[in-house]
């Protein structure tokens, strides 16, 4: 049985060792000390976006649907800079200001996706970065 643990060690060392950092200029900088995105062992996982605009810096707060919108183009950014797409994601989590949003929020993100839609899970927090009443996070995988 040790032999099977090592193998394990090892395949672990590699995934570790692959690390690499996903950052695109198309989506807003981080706003503390973290990346857009990690890339390891064949996944790759998004920092939570929030609604900034990442031209002009301002954040978007028109109303649930438009914030939906920029939160999820900044991801389709990210997810571009890697060279995958919506297609790609396995997992996403939904941070909401507040559950009532909830309808609006998921009528915006259903759009993105096509068919075979992601794990997630959907939770009101108490308060979001800049003020923001949805928050997106992805696992996606390389390869399906």
């Amino acid at each position: 049985m040790v032999e099977g643990n090592e193998a394990i060690c090892k395949i672990n060392k590699i995934a570790i060792m692959s690390r690499q950092i996903i950052n695109s200029e198309k989506a807003p900088a981080p706003i503390g000390p973290y990346n857009q995105s990690v890339k390891a062992g064949g996944f790759l996982f998004l920092s939570g976006q929030i609604a900034i605009d990442p031209i002009s810096g301002e954040f978007v707060h028109n109303d649930i649907k438009a914030e939906t919108r920029q939160v999820m183009k900044n991801l389709a950014a990210v997810l571009e800079e890697a060279k995958l797409t919506f297609d790609h994601v396995v997992k996403t989590t939904i941070f909401l200001s507040d559950m009532s949003l909830f309808a609006d929020v998921n009528t915006v993100y259903g759009t993105y996706f096509s068919g075979d839609y992601p794990a997630r899970e959907t939770v009101a927090v108490k308060g979001l970065p800049k003020g923001a009443n949805v928050e997106i996070s992805m696992v996606a995988v390389e390869v399906l």
